[in-house]
């Protein structure tokens, strides 16, 4: 009797796979390094990595705290779109949530939320808006206390 009948509690959730551990690591000592030096090491790792939203998502948070709004607003597209693309490869098919609470997700979250802000930045309202409708339809417990 432990027979499933296919029913499901909700929709569907996706997790994206881990980023390799070496790119973590290399994130991470990007994001530490100090001053000037900073946007090289993590245009490094974007480089390395192209494809994992959270190299863009850091580069994007660093051009918003500086001030560069278009280039953090390309930043963030960029990840965003790597992001959509890594989610169908897991299975995601445009329907279905992408929780903050999968450590994983939160490369792609931060991007999408990043160009919700850059988006409000340039005067691109109508973006910012349907990023800030697609947040909620993917976690509806966004936003975490910290989504930066």
């Amino acid at each position: 009797m432990s027979e499933s009948l296919g029913i499901t509690a909700g929709p569907p959730e996706t997790v994206l796979p881990p980023a390799p551990p070496e790119a973590v690591a290399r994130l991470d000592g990007a994001v530490a390094t100090a001053g000037g030096r900073r946007r090289p090491a993590l245009e490094s790792v974007a480089r390395a990595y192209p494809q994992w939203p959270a190299a863009w998502a850091a580069l994007g948070t660093l051009a918003l705290q500086s001030g560069e709004e278009v280039q953090a607003y390309a930043y963030f597209r960029a990840g965003y779109h790597r992001g959509l693309d890594a989610l169908r490869k897991a299975g995601w098919r445009g329907s279905g949530y992408v929780r903050w609470s999968a450590p994983d997700n939160r490369g792609f979250l931060r991007c999408l939320h990043g160009l919700e802000r850059a988006a409000a930045a340039i005067g691109e309202d109508d973006e910012a808006e349907r990023c800030a409708l697609f947040l909620r339809q993917l976690d509806p417990a966004w936003p975490p206390a910290d989504p930066r």
